[in-house]
């Protein structure tokens, strides 16, 4: 199907990464359960629904498999495979505390089913909680000795287990920046950063051209380079064709972006101008080629036209350095109008689990520029507020593509100007009530470096809407739970019309969630090669109206995702 304008349904969409599920499937389905059924009838009918539930799992949705699993369980809460299926579509969901919750019910049943263990470890790890996973990976061993694959993801295992332990006993011993060793590779052309001269491939321009913009040299530092949209437009087709930079140039890319995001505070403010649109778009996790097909319909950052990239496009697909290098290239010739969010997966440990690390070192040789971009990730801003620069339209008023939630309808306004304001994070909403914008201001992103298991920036990065009131654990097993109260109270006591956010995968695309207080959008179609899912983004314009766009996934070279996982790719697929 074509790119098309789409409105949004107001119950969250099925989702395939960690979403809050509607259960009333499930619900309706239980209560049709009959009492009355005979043993053989009923051991029948639990057959009936597990088929049914290994055939949606075989297709892709997860969401309604698991349904399917949770009713047959209703019938018969004594098979031990039903509590293994419905942990695999919980890993696949990445509701990674339900999957730990599931495999343990089934090791209780039976302390010899390698495939609990087995999910459970996959859990563990998936939460970055390698530790806990090695115990599950000796135990599928003893079961099974001669499973060659699960030996290699123990060997993995426990080498990461090593590799972190060994990282935080040294990391008060850290050396200089990555970013200062770098600059001096550049100004004296050592350390890989030479260019060779037989390189056919793009080069950042020496000199302006009346025809492009160019970003302005550093005067007393030539060496950085400068860059322009010609550069951007090689590179792009660079990549198109399976090419790498050399280290220099893709260095001098990641520099450039790094001193604009040093420039911007932890919540970053942006007005629509009067005439133009911001595009706030979600997860691509390194699909390079949907992510250009993207662009082609949001049109690409400029100075007159912004978007907004609200974390996670590197980890899980293969090409997510081509991303992040193109994304890190127009935040360094148009600073203003390329505006980018921290994501959960722009964080060292889990591009060490999820194959960022090892992209890197396979595209570039060694681990200097993964700690380059680790450190630009730092210095991503964790949150973006949008305000409109004019008036809201009247309902009546509204484009046919517009949003017609209650939330745009009816719209929370900034106090002060009565205009729409739009609150854009990779995660969402708190712990404690009363966070106000000026608390998000003053987390110091750089003292504190990494989200860690506990506080604002966490919480910004992991969190997840619920159905139902309140605040609940997170399915994750990382971060929270948040309700619709939970986010109207939050909306009026900042003058806030909506949380825009990512972080998981909506079957359509994008959902309306919370009466459109909270909306979800996701920018990877076909998540992973296996979910089926639209992929969306979402425009503003100068009023705050807000539209939907959603899209299809394109074919890409036969590169699986998960490349560059090594011995845990299997794991975590």
């Amino acid at each position: 199907m074509s790119a098309a304008p789409s409105t949004a349904p107001s119950s969250p969409g099925a989702c395939t990464k960690s979403a809050t599920t509607d259960m009333s499937s499930v619900t309706t389905a239980l209560s049709e359960v009959d009492a009355s059924l005979s043993p053989e009838e009923r051991q029948k009918k639990v057959e009936q629904v597990k088929f049914a539930g290994n055939q949606r799992f075989m297709r892709g949705d997860y969401t309604e498999a698991k349904a399917l699993y949770t009713q047959a369980i209703a019938l018969d809460p004594s098979l031990i495979t039903l509590y293994s299926n419905r942990a695999m579509c919980e890993l696949k969901l990445e509701q990674h505390g339900l999957a730990v919750a599931d495999a343990t019910k089934a090791i209780e049943l039976d302390p010899k089913f390698a495939k609990a263990y087995y999910r459970r470890a996959s859990a563990h790890l998936s939460i970055l909680e390698p530790k806990k996973a090695l115990p599950d990976l000796k135990m599928v061993l003893k079961l099974d000795p001669r499973n060659a694959q699960v030996k290699a993801q123990l060997d993995a295992t426990s080498k990461l287990v090593r590799r972190l332990e060994f990282e935080k006993a040294i990391r008060v011993e850290e050396g200089p920046a990555a970013s200062q060793t770098i600059e001096e590779y550049l100004e004296h052309g050592m350390g890989g950063a030479a260019v060779s001269s037989d390189y056919t491939g793009p080069r950042l321009p020496t000199e302006a051209t009346s025809s492009q913009r160019i970003s302005p040299l550093i005067e007393d530092k030539p060496y950085l380079g400068r860059i322009d949209d010609a550069f951007i437009d090689k590179m792009i087709q660079h990549f198109r064709d399976g090419k790498q930079l050399p280290n220099g140039i893709a260095w001098a890319i990641v520099l450039g972006a790094l001193r604009a995001f040093e420039q911007e505070p932890s919540l970053v403010e942006y007005t629509v101008p009067e005439g133009t649109t911001i595009d706030v778009v979600g997860d691509t996790h390194g699909q390079f080629y949907d992510f250009l097909h993207l662009l082609t319909l949001t049109g690409r950052p400029s100075a007159s036209h912004a978007v907004l990239f609200n974390g996670d496009f590197v980890d899980r697909g293969s090409w997510s350095v081509e991303i992040a290098l193109t994304i890190f290239a127009f935040k360094w010739l148009y600073p203003s109008t390329t505006l980018i969010n921290r994501g959960n997966h722009e964080t060292s440990d889990m591009n060490k689990v999820y194959g960022f690390e090892g992209e890197c070192k396979a595209k570039f040789g060694g681990d200097m520029t993964f700690k380059l971009f680790t450190q630009a990730f730092v210095a991503i801003p964790l949150a973006t507020l949008i305000s409109a620069s004019r008036s809201p339209l009247p309902t009546d008023k509204l484009p046919a593509t517009a949003s017609k939630s209650l939330a745009q309808t009816a719209p929370i306004v900034d106090k002060e100007t009565g205009h729409k304001r739009f609150f854009v994070v990779h995660g969402g909403l708190f712990s404690k009530d009363n966070v106000t914008l000026s608390d998000i201001r003053a987390v110091d992103r750089f003292a504190k470096k990494q989200p860690g298991q506990e506080g604002l920036m966490m919480e910004l990065l992991w969190s997840d809407p619920q159905v139902a009131h309140g605040r609940g654990p997170s399915k994750r097993g990382v971060g929270l739970g948040f309700g619709p109260d939970i986010t109207r109270a939050w909306c009026k006591l900042n003058g806030v019309t909506s949380v825009l956010r990512s972080h998981e995968v909506r079957q359509g695309g994008f959902a309306e969630e919370h009466e459109g207080l909270c909306c979800t959008v996701f920018s990877a179609p076909n998540y992973c090669d296996s979910t089926g899912n639209l992929g969306a983004f979402g425009r503003i314009d100068e009023q705050g109206t807000l539209s939907w766009t959603t899209f299809d996934a394109q074919p890409h070279p036969n590169i699986r995702p998960m490349a560059y996982a090594g011995g845990m790719s299997s794991l975590l697929a």
